[in-house]
């Protein structure tokens, strides 16, 4: 804002003026818990399209007076992460576009945000490839599933040095393929093993054409996962055979297959990550979030009711920024009073991939702690 107001103070202002301002600024302009949004053309009406719950999700611009520069001011607590959107609107047109004068995007399958940083976030320097550290290699897979009827697409992470005559850890992703894409998941397995954060492991990458029917509590799915891709990878890669060996992971929905499966099949994994999980639950009445939740509202339900003892180890995470903050800080308790080692963890951040990926070393490296771990802590 401090810029803005001296820019205010200069009197006439021409577009040279508007130039030369915005060559010596970098857009959004973070000072200290707040954030000056900059939009600059002919517009009638400019918004800021935002993710975070609890917050009106258009705020609208203002424009300085006689010229075609527009600003917002906007509380941004410390060590956020905030994706958004620009709504431009000039007479019957209304487009919702990238921010123009910020470079910063993040991808997903919908295509890209822009991305404004509080105070004191800093991307983690293990989601970067790492020229030391020897890669490991994606292999394509395909398994012809009876339970669901189709052949399912999948790819298996085999880490740098892998040989036939040890035995691996396995962990199993939903979603796996956009873990790959939007979360820089190759090269953060590459990174933490390098670091002797995590052992050298076997990483099944998922995926689903129905994931919103299949993850919302199928049991088709939770016995594909168990009763055939589990023996299926069992029997081509060496793997440890204990479950304490085992992992099951995935986001949002992927987060619902992966509690739901292990909740059918006790045992079976035991040791679950679960980012942003879609735990809607009702406590009286019905629910608000559309028929598409039904069952999973219905199993989390369920699960309350009967929790059982799914795993031993289980690290969650969620963003304060997620209209789900609520049902994933209501599921710690009950999971903790399974007896069951629980991490839980929230970051500033929305519902988007790379807040989940920023979460990775520290579920990973807890749930399958490295030589440097083991030595350490």
């Amino acid at each position: 804002m401090l810029a803005i107001h001296e820019l205010e103070q200069r009197g006439h202002i021409g577009p040279h003026e508007i130039d030369a301002f915005l060559d010596h600024v970098e857009a959004p302009l973070v000072e200290g818990r707040t954030a000056t949004f900059l939009y600059r053309g002919a517009a009638d009406e400019v918004v800021l399209q935002h993710w975070i719950y609890g917050m009106a999700t258009s705020q609208q611009f203002a424009r300085l007076p006689g010229t075609d520069l527009w600003y917002l001011v906007m509380e941004l607590p410390e060590c956020s992460r905030v994706e958004y959107k620009l709504g431009i609107a000039r007479g019957h047109d209304r487009r919702l576009i990238q921010d123009p004068l910020n470079p910063h995007l993040a991808r997903d399958p919908f295509g890209a945000n822009s991305v404004v940083h509080g105070m004191g976030y800093e991307t983690p320097d293990w989601v970067a490839e790492d020229p030391e550290a020897r890669p490991g290699q994606i292999e394509d897979h395909r398994i012809s599933s009876e339970v669901l009827g189709e052949v399912r697409e999948m790819q298996i992470y085999k880490p740098a040095r892998f040989r036939e005559s040890r035995r691996y850890p396995l962990l199993v992703v939903h979603d796996g393929i956009d873990y790959l894409r939007f979360a820089s998941f190759k090269i953060v397995l590459d990174n933490l093993i390098h670091r002797l954060e995590i052992p050298p492991m076997i990483v099944a990458l998922t995926s689903s054409r129905h994931r919103l029917n299949e993850y919302a509590d199928d049991p088709r799915h939770a016995r594909f996962v168990v009763e055939e891709l589990l023996p299926l990878l069992q029997s081509r890669y060496p793997l440890l055979t204990h479950p304490s060996a085992r992992g099951l992971m995935g986001s949002s929905f992927g987060a619902v297959a992966t509690l739901s499966t292990a909740w059918r099949h006790p045992g079976a994994f035991g040791n679950l990550l679960l980012q942003s999980g879609s735990f809607a639950f009702t406590d009286i009445g019905d629910h608000d979030r559309g028929p598409v939740f039904d069952p999973v509202v219905k199993f989390v339900n369920d699960f309350r009711e009967n929790p059982g003892r799914p795993a031993d180890k289980i690290y969650l995470s969620c963003g304060t920024y997620e209209s789900l903050i609520y049902y994933n800080r209501s599921l710690v308790p009950l999971l903790q009073s399974t007896g069951m080692a629980v991490r839980y963890t929230e970051a500033r951040d929305g519902h988007n991939w790379e807040n989940w990926r920023d979460r990775l070393r520290e579920g990973l490296s807890w749930l399958f702690p490295g030589p440097l771990w083991m030595v350490y802590e």
